[in-house]
C-alpha cells in the first residue's frame, strides 16, 4: 500500500494490477487496483481538506488566548505573536483541559487522514495536490509557534552575537535577561547547540525590531518548507517515481504539519541543501552535491549521515573524487567564517545528547529490560547499533537513499533527546528510497512520536501514576533539563 511506484503523468489513473498473495481473506485473488478503488480521489480530497482544516482549527485556537499550546503565553502574549487571527474566534474553550483533549483527538484524527491521503494520492492530480499544500502552508504561516520557543531561542542566540556582541556557543540566553527577547525563551543557560551557518545567518535577522524578525523568521522558514517540498518533487521525477506520493508522504504528515511547520522549526534550513544534494547527484552535479551536503552538515550537524551514502552513490571513482572535493572546498570557507565569528567554540551538543525524553527509545528499552531507563549504558549501545546499522548500509550493494532512511532511523532511534519533528529527517528518504518496509516504518515511526507527545498521553499518565523518568537517571536528566531552563 505504501509503494511509490513508477510516475503516471499525474493524470490521476490507476496503477497496473498487481496480485496479491493466495492467503489473501477467503482464498480472494484481489489485487492492488481494487483496494485502492475504495480510497478514491473523493476521499483523498476529503482528507487533505480535512487536514489543511484541521490545521486552521488548531491555528484559531492557537491564536484565540493565552494557552499552553503557546508556550510562554501565560506570561506574555503580544499581537505581533498572535498574528493576524489573534482572537478571531475569542476565548472559544475556556477550559485548558478541555483543550488539550481537543487537541489531541485533532491530532489522532489527522494521522487517520494522511493514512487515507497516502492510500488515495495515485487518484489525485498534481494541481489539487500544489494547491493543497499551498493553502496550509498560508494557513500555519498565521499561527504562533506551537507547544515550543524554538524560534525565539534562535532569536535569543542571534541577538547574543549580533546585538550584545556575545558568542552565543560561550554564553546561555540567561546573560541577556534585559533583553526583550528573553521573556519568549527557555533554555536560559544551554549554550548554543545550533551549527554555524545556522547561527550566522540568523544574525542579520536579530538586528531588526523582535516583532520583525519574528515574523521575517517565519515567512523564511515556510518558504523554505515550500523549497524543500519542491526539492523532493524534483527528486522523485529524477528517480522515475511519482512525486504525487513523495510529495504527500512527506507534507501530508501531521508531524510535519504541526510539529516541524507549525512550530517553524530550522531543520528545514538543514533539509532544503541536504535534499538539493540528493536532486544535485541524481542529476550527476557531483561536485554541487558535495558542497550542498556540507552547508547541511553547517547547519545541522545530523546531516552528515548522508555524505557516505552519497559516496556511496557516485560511481565510478571519479564521480566520488567530485563529491569530495565539492565537500572539501566547501568546507573551507565555511570553517574559516565559523572561526571569524565563534572562534573555536563548538555547538553544545554535548548536554543535549545527555538529556532524556519521556518517549526516548534508548529509555523504554531501558525500562522494559528493568536496567534503569536511559542510563549511560544504554544510549551507548544505542550508538553502537547506530554505528552498526550505517556501517551495514554502507557495505550493502542495493538502494543507497533505502541505506540512509534506515541509518537515520536508527540514529533517531539512539538519541536520548527525542522529539516529534526529528520524523521528518527520515521521510523523505522514506519517500524517495525503494524499500516499502521503510516507509511503513516511517509512518510507524510517526503515529508513536505523535500519540506519544500529545496532551492528552501526559494526561494519561499522570492520571495513573506513570513517571517513565522515574529512574535515577531520568531524575539526574530532569535536573540537568531544570538547571539549564532555568
Amino acid at each position: 500500500m505504501l509503494a511509490s511506484g513508477p510516475a503516471t503523468g499525474g493524470t490521476g489513473q490507476p496503477d497496473t494490477a498487481v496480485p496479491l498473495p493466495r492467503f489473501a481473506p477467503f482464498g480472494a485473488r484481489l489485487n492492488v487496483v481494487r483496494a485502492r478503488l475504495a480510497v478514491g480521489p473523493v476521499a483523498g480530497k476529503l482528507a487533505l481538506g480535512f487536514l489543511a482544516l484541521a490545521s486552521l482549527a488548531i491555528v484559531l485556537f492557537a491564536t484565540a488566548r493565552r494557552s499552553p499550546l503557546v508556550p510562554h503565553s501565560g506570561i506574555a502574549f503580544p499581537s505581533w505573536e498572535a498574528g493576524p487571527l489573534g482572537g478571531l474566534i475569542g476565548a472559544a474553550v475556556k477550559n485548558n483541559t478541555a483543550l488539550n483533549l481537543g487537541y489531541s483527538f485533532v491530532i489522532a484524527a489527522m494521522l487517520v487522514a494522511y493514512g487515507v491521503a497516502v492510500l488515495a494520492v495515485r487518484r489525485l492530480s498534481m494541481r489539487t495536490i500544489v494547491v493543497w499544500v499551498l493553502a496550509v502552508h498560508l494557513i500555519l504561516l498565521m499561527s504562533p509557534p506551537l507547544q515550543l520557543t524554538d524560534l525565539f531561542n534562535y532569536l535569543g542566540y542571534a541577538r547574543l552575537g549580533a546585538v550584545h556582541h556575545l558568542n552565543p556557543y560561550a554564553h546561555g540566553i540567561g546573560v541577556e535577561f534585559h533583553d526583550p527577547v528573553y521573556l519568549f525563551t527557555t533554555w536560559h543557560h544551554l549554550k548554543s547547540p545550533y551549527g554555524y551557518l545556522f547561527t550566522a545567518l540568523t544574525y542579520p535577522i536579530a538586528l531588526l525590531p523582535i516583532p520583525i524578525a519574528y515574523w521575517v523568521l517565519k515567512v523564511l522558514t515556510v518558504l523554505l518548507s515550500l523549497v524543500f517540498i519542491w526539492l523532493v518533487w524534483t527528486c522523485a521525477r529524477l528517480l522515475g517515481r511519482d512525486p504525487r506520493f513523495a510529495v504527500v508522504f512527506v507534507a501530508a504528515n501531521p508531524i510535519y504539519l504541526v510539529y516541524a511547520l507549525g512550530a517553524f522549526h530550522n531543520d528545514f534550513f538543514m533539509l532544503v541543501p541536504s535534499t538539493a544534494a540528493i536532486a544535485l547527484l541524481l542529476s550527476h552535479r557531483d561536485r554541487s552535491a558535495g558542497a550542498a551536503v556540507v552547508l547541511a552538515v553547517f547547519i545541522k550537524f545530523t546531516a552528515v549521515l548522508l555524505l557516505p551514502f552519497l559516496l556511496i552513490a557516485a560511481r565510478p571513482t571519479q564521480r566520488r573524487l567530485q563529491v569530495l572535493s565539492g565537500a572539501v572546498l566547501a568546507t573551507i570557507p565555511l570553517a574559516a567564517l565559523s572561526l571569524a565569528l565563534f572562534g573555536f567554540s563548538v555547538p553544545n551538543l554535548a548536554d543535549q545528547s545527555t538529556l532524556l525524553t519521556d518517549w526516548s527509545i534508548p529509555n523504554l528499552v531501558g525500562l522494559v529490560l528493568h536496567v534503569g531507563g536511559g542510563t549511560q549504558v544504554m544510549l551507548r549501545l544505542a550508538n553502537l547499533a547506530l554505528v552498526a546499522t550505517v556501517l551495514l548500509f554502507l557495505k550493502r550493494k542495493g538502494d543507497w537513499l533505502t541505506g540512509a532512511g534506515w541509518s537515520t532511523l536508527a540514529l533517531i532511534a539512539s538519541l536520548a533527546w527525542l522529539v516529534p519533528w526529528y520524523a521528518i529527517w527520515l521521510l523523505p528518504l522514506a519517500a524517495l528510497g525503494s524499500s516499502i518496509r521503510l516507509r511503513r516504518a516511517a509512518v510507524v515511526l510517526s503515529v508513536f512520536l505523535a500519540l506519544a507527545f500529545v496532551p492528552a498521553m501526559s494526561m494519561f499518565l499522570q492520571a495513573n501514576n506513570i513517571d517513565l523518568l522515574a529512574t535515577p537517571a531520568g531524575q539526574a536528566s530532569l535536573t540537568l533539563q531544570n538547571t539549564l531552563e532555568q
